[in-house]
């Protein structure tokens, strides 16, 4: 919905939240359910209301817990019996200054403000350690925004006394916690009251009058940023960049202009923000990021701007460049059908507010930000957190480079007319394996990011894999796959949990720049394998159709299993006989194994 992308009109979207809320309940997708316990030192309710648009917004339906007001350390500690009884998928502490209860003074010895800031550290560790013991999901909390006033003036930031430097050593203490600990995320409200203004932010009167911990109107500001990371954990954040390239890359129309006459580098005003906004781009790819041209232009004249001498980003920095004179929805659309990726994957920044229009009716999803004059992109595109991190993975760091290998794999594809010579020639090969420490964050990663090849949407946790890769009372298992082109990473995952002679499968995804290329099956051998071994008679599967999954619903069919049931909404079940006259069915790929718990 437009009204809640980013830049937003938050007085709008406090007004008309209920009408807001009952159109976007009225569209007919699929959403993924959510559990969310918010427990705060302040006021919560209009924290939620917002929260909850964005994140429908996103797809992900939410049922809250709203802890009472100030309460949130003695709903855990004391084991709330309705928060224990909710069992949320994830927790978000939302406390502020206000809530600081070992503050400095100025009568204090430096010893004592050490204590007090110690012990104040201490409150915050024994409630998350609660909660990991406890409740076993991720944490969302935020760092500590600065006081509306300063007794010391600049000094505060010095004296070991001074309140501006006890919530600087607090914060960095909180940060050196969510560091070394897994599903753990810190919202970073110092940056973002910094960003709207601590004087605005911290508006006294809201926490006189209603005890609210942030001015109304930052309300919206506040949830949104919540709802990033959130969608982040959840597998909703944007994971390409589509963009123009005449006054947005650079400033001017090249075909008109020629090469020599664009604005991009040190020499000119303008060109220094074109290039300053391009080495942000660049950035993005390091994330993982994918980039890609979509631009009205003759193919030439795109090659020629990127390769200008001042041009930070070059040719190689993306994967496909369509720059030609079709519809630019049409050129969206086809790259995210060439990528394997769902449009709605993908944001458009385009300087033409006519072609974010196109963009935005024809190509369902795919977000359009109104990123307004040359300044103002960098700040609207990283304010709309699309592609918010909440870990970081050394695949991620290579997606670029995967995907570019996707596209010499394409090109090899068109060379050879037999799809099996293909595969042979692509010299695969597999290791397949039990969840071993080194690839948890990214098994647990994929669990979440993974929508077209998803056939239950079972999302997981890190801890929750981590309990999983311990446990004899699963079967799990990871596949990498590499290629004369490069590595893939893990690129497939399985769990099925144990019931006598009955393995029920819990999840089973795959990559979709892997896909027919006999992962699938060479899978499936590993798991009869170990099914073998572990006494299993029958392995039942399930697949639950979503809007983007219907690509796998025939899956289990083509691995050799039989359908047993299918209710009105499409849920089937299947099952397969472990037996001894099972053939693997993997003809492409060398596999090496890791072994099996």
């Amino acid at each position: 919905m437009h009204a809640l992308e980013y830049p937003f009109d938050p007085q709008y979207i406090i007004k008309k939240k209920k009408s807001i809320k009952r159109e976007l309940l009225g569209r007919d997708i699929s959403y993924v359910e959510k559990k969310i316990a918010v427990l705060g030192g302040s006021t919560t309710h209009d924290i939620i209301a917002v929260l909850d648009l964005f994140l429908l917004n996103a797809g992900i339906r939410a049922e809250f817990y709203e802890s009472e007001y100030a309460k949130y350390w003695e709903d855990v500690m004391f084991d709330n019996p309705e928060l224990v009884a909710f069992q949320p998928d994830l927790i978000y502490i939302h406390t502020s200054f206000r809530n600081l209860k070992n503050l400095p003074d100025l009568q204090m010895s430096e010893a004592d403000a050490e204590a007090g800031l110690a012990a104040e550290f201490s409150q915050f560790r024994m409630l998350w350690e609660k909660i990991e013991n406890t409740y076993h999901c991720p944490v969302i909390q935020n760092n500590f925004e600065f006081p509306p006033y300063r007794i010391l003036g600049n000094y505060e930031a010095t004296d070991p006394r001074g309140t501006i430097r006890y919530i600087n050593r607090l914060n960095e203490q909180f940060a050196q916690y969510a560091a070394a600990h897994k599903d753990f995320y810190l919202q970073d409200i110092q940056y973002l009251s910094a960003c709207y203004g601590l004087d605005k932010w911290a508006d006294p009167h809201y926490w006189h009058m209603y005890k609210y911990a942030l001015a109304v109107d930052a309300i919206p500001t506040l949830s949104y940023n919540l709802s990033n990371i959130m969608k982040s954990l959840f597998g909703k954040n944007k994971k390409a960049l589509a963009l123009d390239l005449d006054n947005t890359l650079w400033g001017g129309i090249i075909g008109d202009d020629g090469v020599e006459n664009i604005e991009i580098g040190p020499e000119t005003p303008m060109g220094q923000v074109y290039a300053e906004f391009q080495s942000y781009i660049k950035k993005q790819k390091d994330l993982g990021v994918i980039l890609n041209v979509c631009s009205k232009n003759e193919k030439e004249n795109a090659l020629a701007g990127l390769n200008h001498p001042d041009s930070i980003l070059k040719p190689d920095d993306f994967i496909l460049i369509k720059a030609n004179w079709d519809p630019k929805s049409k050129n969206l659309v086809e790259t995210a059908k060439q990528l394997d990726l769902l449009p709605e994957s993908f944001v458009f920044v385009d300087d033409n507010p006519a072609e974010r229009e196109i963009i935005r009716a024809q190509v369902d999803g795919a977000a359009t930000p109104e990123i307004g004059s040359v300044e103002d992109y960098i700040r609207v595109i990283d304010h709309a957190g699309f592609f918010e991190v909440t870990t970081l993975s050394a695949d991620d760091a290579k997606r670029n480079e995967m995907y570019k290998q996707n596209a010499q794999r394409a090109e090899l594809a068109q060379t050879i007319g037999d799809y099996g010579e293909y595969l042979r020639s692509l010299e695969m090969k597999g290791t397949i394996g039990s969840f071993i420490p080194m690839y948890l964050d990214r098994i647990a990663q994929l669990t979440n990011k993974s929508n077209q090849f998803n056939l239950t949407t079972h999302r997981y946790t890190r801890a929750e894999i981590e309990e999983i890769a311990g446990s004899d009372a699963y079967i799990d298992l990871y596949g990498k796959l590499e290629d004369k082109f490069g590595d893939n990473g893990v690129v497939s995952v399985v769990i099925g949990h144990k019931d006598a002679q009955v393995l029920h499968m819990d999840l089973w995804i795959m990559s979709c720049r892997v896909l027919k290329r006999d992962m699938e099956f060479a899978m499936m051998d590993e798991l009869v394998k170990r099914a073998q071994e572990a006494g299993i008679r029958t392995i039942r599967g399930y697949y639950y159709p979503t809007a983007k999954n219907h690509m796998v619903e025939n899956f289990y069919a083509q691995m050799g299993f039989q359908k047993t049931a299918e209710d009105a909404d499409g849920n089937t079940e299947w099952e397969f006989a472990v037996d001894a006259s099972y053939r693997c069915q993997n003809q492409y790929i060398e596999v090496n194994g890791n072994g099996k718990k």
